[in-house]
């Protein structure tokens, strides 16, 4: 695609609403897209991907630019630095200052970096993620969080089988594989646009992280038991575990926000399920919780968290987040985790998991759970993915990242209450 002036002042001013970290970057390019309906297709591929590259690498292109460090200037550094745009491409788009300025852009040298400009992360994360693990290997998981994530699919057991539709994506010229760890995954290769392709909209493919579905085969709910998702969201998760259920007893698709839960609605209507019960709450300790108090089988509880292990898709988060904002989120995953508690009958087993790579968020909420509650206790997640057919090393709790398992980052402990 050839890069014009305009192109360069659109990225700028998408780049520049992006950096004021007020929303997050997706639902602010989602508006900026709106308020620009000229834009094509590639442009707009275009603008994201600049965008997201100097979100992701923000720290090392600051040190590059010292105080020239403006949005323009971000822009054309992550040209020339990050996606091999040479200076014949950027002719005609800048002014000669500007195409001899980044002449000695290419050539300029980093320099001493500090761990968190390696990392290209905020100074307070580097100091937490390095006083639980080695500079190499923040660097190895920087470096994977730092990576665009590729497009994972779930089949839907119910409609359609993982061979079939991998036949069926090679046929159409769609390149993709089988996931490694979770038996429904498909991974693309590229990212087609799939929301009009029939098997999306048949229900028979959804778009879910891989370690996202090993979250339904750590809680494993049986057919015909009582279950829920505490946190269900959009629903992602609700979906699998309805699938793996086989759509009999009764599944609970908890959550605080209408808004998400009707969007639920319309995805469990195209899956085929009919044992979703999505259940609008003011709180873990609303009265409709309390009501099923010591009944359920299987309850997942996919807390609210800093989504720290999410930043391939979303790099803007660790520039939005803060200390204070992770210690918000332990108290209420605390609370929250405490309230799901209650719903789990003697025998039966809670999930807790979260989408991040903090301790406080992660270790220190499982622990301080069982101190509290002696008739709980954590079994193997390797034991249980294992029961299932996934060969995972991951002993006691689950932890994934993208550098090692090529998912997002994820956390889950396995608790399950004394018969």
């Amino acid at each position: 695609m050839r890069i014009t002036a305009k192109l360069i002042d659109a990225t700028t001013t998408a780049l520049n609403l992006l950096l004021k970290f007020e929303h997050p970057a997706d639902a602010v390019l989602s508006t900026f897209f709106r308020d620009n309906k000229l834009l094509g297709q590639s442009e707009r591929g275009f603008i994201a991907e600049t965008a997201y590259a100097v979100l992701r690498r923000r720290r090392l292109l600051e040190h590059l630019l010292g105080k020239e460090a403006n949005s323009r200037r971000l822009v054309l550094a992550a040209l020339t630095r990050l996606s091999g745009v040479s200076q014949r491409q950027l002719e005609g788009a800048v002014g000669e200052k500007e195409l001899k300025w980044v002449a000695e852009l290419k050539s300029r040298q980093t320099g001493d970096l500090s761990p968190a400009e390696q990392a290209d992360m905020p100074d307070w994360l580097t100091e937490r993620l390095l006083a639980q693990m080695t500079p190499p290997e923040l660097l190895a998981l920087a470096q994977g969080l730092n990576q665009a994530a590729p497009l994972d699919l779930r089949v839907n057991p119910l409609k359609a089988g993982r061979e079939a539709v991998l036949a069926r994506f090679s046929g159409e010229g769609i390149a993709a594989e089988a996931g490694r760890l979770s038996p429904l995954c498909i991974r693309l290769k590229a990212k087609p646009a799939l929301q009009k392709h029939p098997l999306y909209v048949d229900g028979s493919i959804e778009v879910q992280d891989e370690g996202s579905q090993l979250l339904g085969y750590l809680l494993a709910p049986r057919r015909g038991e009582m279950a829920a998702d505490f946190c269900a969201g959009a629903g992602g998760k609700t979906l699998l575990l309805g699938a793996l259920m086989r759509s009999t007893g009764r599944l609970y698709a908890f959550d605080v926000s209408d808004r998400r839960l009707a969007r639920l609605k319309a995805r469990v209507a195209r899956s085929g399920l009919s044992n979703v019960h999505p259940v609008t709450i003011a709180n873990e300790n609303d009265i409709r919780i309390k009501r099923l108090a010591g009944k359920l089988d299987r309850v997942l509880v996919d807390a609210p968290c800093s989504g720290l292990g999410t930043l391939r898709r979303n790099p803007d988060l660790k520039w939005r987040q803060t200390p204070e904002g992770v210690a918000e989120l332990a108290r209420k995953q605390h609370d929250i985790l405490k309230g799901a508690a209650r719903l789990v009958k003697p025998g039966g087993r809670l999930v807790y998991a979260t989408c991040s790579i903090l301790p406080e968020e992660n270790e220190a909420i499982v622990a301080g759970f069982l101190a509290a509650h002696p008739d709980f206790k954590q079994v193997s997640a390797q034991e249980i993915l294992a029961q299932q057919g996934i060969a995972l090393a991951c002993g006691e709790a689950l932890r994934l990242a993208p550098h090692t398992h090529g998912t997002d980052g994820f956390f889950a402990a396995v608790l399950e209450r004394a018969v």
